[in-house]
């Protein structure tokens, strides 16, 4: 008898397991699903704001996340405003939904020194002393960029709750919650 290929979405366990190995990999494979995850946090006025975020740390045992950013960035205030946030990543593959909620520190100077160092020269323009991301400019291209590692930040991501939804064959979806505040223990839920 086979194996059934979808045995990690059948158990509470498997499926927090299985929800974070998705993550990890993110981290190391560039084609992975969870590699470029949405990050959604809400501006000082009020307004929600998505983009998209390369996930460069997953830490299960910690039930910690990392991206970096600019600290000029329009998602420093914001979570400046409110340290919370939202991540969704859709793997199509699985056909696996995978939303997280996030108390998020931001990490500067000494405390991210060392992912500075990790980072390959040219990735470290994405950090710049230039103008700031969203800053109107004349022409497309009408800027320049130099690294700068002060403006380099670390959002440090403290998991609260993750939720899966798989959308199985024959409509058998399904659908479970995990939460900081049960142990991760998690709870089924209606799709």
């Amino acid at each position: 008898m086979a194996l059934n290929p979808l045995s990690w979405a059948e158990e509470l366990p498997l499926l927090h397991d299985h929800l974070w190995a998705r993550l990890t990999q993110g981290v190391s494979d560039r084609h992975a699903p969870a590699r470029y995850l949405t990050l959604a946090t809400v501006s000082e006025s009020g307004m929600p704001q998505a983009r998209t975020v390369v996930l460069r740390s997953a830490d299960k045992q910690a039930a910690t996340l990392a991206v970096y950013t600019d600290i000029h960035s329009g998602k420093i205030s914001a979570l400046r405003a409110n340290p919370m946030a939202a991540l969704h990543v859709w793997d199509a593959a699985e056909q696996l939904q995978i939303r997280i909620e996030a108390s998020v520190s931001i990490l500067t100077s000494e405390a991210v020194s060392e992912q500075w160092q990790s980072l390959p020269e040219h990735a470290r323009s994405a950090y710049s002393s230039g103008p700031a991301p969203g800053e109107p400019i004349v022409a497309s291209l009408d800027y320049t960029k130099t690294p700068d590692e002060s403006a380099f930040a670390v959002l440090w991501m403290d998991v609260q709750a993750i939720e899966a939804l798989h959308l199985g064959h024959h409509h058998h979806h399904r659908r479970a919650v995990f939460s900081c505040g049960d142990g991760w223990a998690g709870q089924w839920l209606v799709p």
